[in-house]
C-alpha cells in the first residue's frame, strides 16, 4: 500500500501562508492557499506566498493535483491562489458558499477566470478514488468556516484549521458537534488542529460580546466613528452596522477588500443592512460627521491600505479629524505588531482619540480557540495522532504540554515536525520522511518571486545606512586615480564630511594600486566594495551599500 504524506508548504511555525498538500501515490490534494505578511526586514515587499517548488517538481515526475479545497475565507487561506493558479494545470476547487465567492473575487482580481464549486455541508465530495472530503461547519471570525474530514486509503484525517467554539455566534450557526461525534465514532488517524491561542487558559469570548462595546464607544463619539476590522470579518461588520443603526448613523465602507467582501456577503444574505443606511463613499461629505460610521480596511496597518492613507492624511475621500474616534477592532497578527502599533502611535501624536483591544479588550474577540476549546475538540475526536498547526513554534510545542498531555496523549502521538519536514503515514507508523527547503516567494509590486535575499539585504542596508557610489574614471586603459568621485545618498551630508569622502577616495586608489596583476572589472568592483565596506565600518561604525562604477572616458 502506498504511503500518505502531508507537506505543509507554508511551513510549520507560521501563522499565515496556510497551504498543505496531502499526497497519496500519484495524487495531490491541496488544502488552502494563503498569503503571508512581510516583516520590517523586508522593505518594499507587499505580501508573501507559499513556496510551491515541491508541487511543480512533483508534476514534472508525473503526479497530478486532483483538487484544491478551502477551509474558510481569510486571506491567509485563499489569497495566494491568484498568484499560483496561472502556473498550475486545471483542477477543481471546492469551498463553502461564502468562501467560494470570496475566493472567486480574489481570483478575478488576479485576472484568473476560475469557478469555485460550492459544497453542501457534511456531504462527502468524492475527489478521486483515493480522496473524499466532507466539510463540517465550525465557528470562527468569518461565516461559513469549515473543518475537513479527508478520507484516504491510509485512514481518516481531520483537518481542523482556524476555529473557536462559540456558543452564541452572531449568525446563530454553531459548530456541528453531531457530525463531529459521528466522525469520532468512525475513527480518525490524524487530527490537524489550530493551536494559535494555546497560551490562553480561559475559553475565548463569544463574538456577540463585541457588539455592546461597539455600541458604547459609538454613542459618545462627537465626530465620525471610524472603525477598522479584518475585511472578511462579516460578523464584526454586522455588529458595527447594528450599532450604527441604533445610533442613527449612516454607514460608509472604504477600501476595496472590505467593499468587495460586503457586496458578496449582502448577495449571499450573510450580512444585513437596513435600506437607505449604506452610503457610497464618494458621498461621504454629504453626511454630518456625527451621523457617520466609517468601516475601513487596513486593520493591521498595512502599507498602502486605506487606513494607513487616512492615518497619513493622504486618503482622497476620508480625512481624520481630532473630533473623530478611531477604533481598531482587531488584534495585531503575530509578527505584525510594529505596523499595527505604528499606525496607532501616529494617530495619538495627531491628538486623535484611538481605542484598541490593548486598552479596551471588549472591542475584539479572537476567532481562535483557547485551551478549553482545543481540549474539548481533541477529546471528542480522540485521534491516533495529533498535529498542531496554525501557530508559531512556541504554540505548537506548548500544545503538547497544555492540551494533549493532560488528555492522556503520549509524546509519540503528538507530532511536532520542523518547518520543511514531510510527514509520512504508513499504517500505524509515522515518520519524517524528508525535509525540503521552504523559501516564501515575495510579491513586490507586479513581480512575483523576483526579489530574493540579496535584493532584500540591499534594501535593508539602503534604509539603514544609505548608499555610496564610487566613480573611477579610466582613460586609454589607465585608471585616473586623482579624479575618483564619490556620491552619497542617505549616508553622510557631503559638505560636512569632507574627511570621510577624502578617505574613501584615498582608500579606493590604494586598493587599485595594490593589484599586482590586472583583474576583470567585475572582480575589481567586488574587491573594492568588500574592502572599502570593512574599512568604513571600522572608522564610522556604519556599513552603507557601496556601488563602484568604472567609467571609461
Amino acid at each position: 500500500m502506498a504511503k500518505l504524506r502531508i507537506i505543509p508548504l507554508g511551513g510549520l511555525g507560521s501563522v499565515t501562508q496556510n497551504m498543505f498538500v496531502y499526497e497519496y501515490d500519484q495524487e495531490m490534494l491541496i488544502v488552502d492557499c494563503g498569503i503571508g505578511f512581510p516583516d520590517t526586514f523586508m522593505p518594499g515587499v507587499d505580501i508573501l506566498i507559499p513556496d510551491t517548488r515541491y508541487v511543480f517538481e512533483a508534476l514534472e515526475k508525473g503526479k497530478r493535483i486532483v483538487a484544491m479545497v478551502f477551509t474558510h475565507g481569510h486571506d491567509d487561506h485563499i489569497a495566494a491562489a491568484p498568484y499560483i493558479m496561472p502556473r498550475l494545470p486545471d483542477f477543481p476547487i471546492y469551498a463553502s458558499p461564502l468562501t467560494a465567492r470570496f475566493a472567486e473575487k480574489r481570483l478575478q482580481d488576479g485576472n484568473v477566470d476560475k469557478q469555485v464549486k460550492q459544497v453542501r455541508d457534511t456531504k462527502p465530495v468524492q475527489i478521486s478514488s483515493n480522496f473524499s472530503v466532507s466539510f463540517i461547519p465550525v465557528t470562527h471570525s468569518v461565516p461559513d468556516t469549515r473543518h475537513l474530514l479527508i478520507k484516504t486509503p491510509v485512514g481518516n484525517f481531520y483537518h481542523g484549521s482556524d476555529f473557536k467554539l462559540d456558543d452564541h455566534p452572531v449568525d446563530g450557526q454553531v459548530t456541528d458537534f453531531a457530525t463531529i461525534e459521528k466522525i469520532a465514532a468512525e475513527g480518525v488517524h490524524c487530527m490537524l488542529i489550530d493551536c494559535l491561542r494555546v497560551e490562553r487558559m480561559n475559553k475565548t469570548e463569544s463574538e456577540s460580546k463585541v457588539g455592546p462595546a461597539i455600541e458604547e464607544t459609538m454613542a459618545n463619539t462627537r465626530g465620525k466613528y471610524i472603525v477598522t476590522v479584518m475585511s472578511s470579518h462579516i460578523h464584526r461588520i454586522q455588529q458595527i452596522v447594528n450599532a450604527a443603526a441604533k445610533d442613527q448613523r449612516k454607514v460608509v465602507f472604504v477600501g476595496s477588500s472590505v467593499e468587495q467582501n460586503v457586496d458578496v456577503a449582502l448577495e449571499l444574505k450573510k450580512l444585513h443592512i437596513p435600506p437607505g443606511m449604506k452610503v457610497n463613499k464618494r458621498n461621504i461629505d454629504s453626511i454630518a460627521d456625527d451621523k457617520l460610521c466609517v468601516i475601513i480596511a487596513g486593520s493591521q496597518g498595512q502599507e498602502g491600505s486605506s487606513m494607513m492613507r487616512a492615518v497619513y492624511g493622504e486618503h482622497p475621500i476620508l480625512q481624520i479629524k481630532p473630533t473623530d474616534k478611531v477604533v481598531f477592532s482587531a488584534d495585531a497578527i503575530p509578527g505584525n505588531e510594529l505596523n499595527y502599533f505604528g499606525a496607532i502611535d501616529i494617530l495619538c501624536r495627531n491628538r486623535v482619540k484611538v481605542l484598541y483591544p490593548g486598552i479596551m479588550p471588549e472591542l475584539h474577540s479572537s476567532g481562535h480557540a483557547a485551551v478549553p476549546e482545543q481540549k474539548q475538540l481533541l477529546d471528542m475526536i480522540r485521534p491516533d495522532f495529533v498535529l498542531p498547526i496554525g501557530g508559531a513554534d512556541r504554540h505548537r510545542f506548548q500544545f503538547d504540554e497544555y492540551v494533549a498531555e493532560p488528555l492522556g496523549f503520549d509524546e509519540k502521538q503528538v507530532l511536532l515536525p520542523l518547518s520543511g519536514d514531510i510527514i509520512e503515514f504508513d499504517g500505524h507508523q509515522v515518520r519524517v520522511s524528508d525535509n525540503i527547503t521552504l523559501q516564501p516567494q515575495v510579491v513586490d509590486g507586479l513581480g512575483i518571486g523576483d526579489v530574493g535575499p540579496v535584493v532584500l539585504s540591499d534594501r535593508r542596508i539602503l534604509s539603514e545606512a544609505g548608499i555610496v557610489s564610487v566613480v573611477i574614471p579610466r582613460q586609454h586603459g589607465q585608471f585616473q586615480l586623482n579624479h575618483i568621485a564619490v556620491l552619497s545618498r542617505g549616508f553622510i551630508f557631503m559638505k560636512e564630511a569632507e574627511e570621510v569622502v577624502e578617505y574613501i577616495k584615498q582608500t579606493t586608489a590604494e586598493i587599485i594600486s595594490q593589484q599586482k596583476q590586472r583583474v576583470k572589472d567585475e572582480e575589481l568592483r567586488k574587491i573594492i566594495e568588500r574592502r572599502l565596506s570593512r574599512k568604513l565600518y571600522k572608522i564610522i561604525r556604519r556599513e552603507p551599500l557601496i556601488m563602484v562604477v568604472i567609467l571609461d572616458m
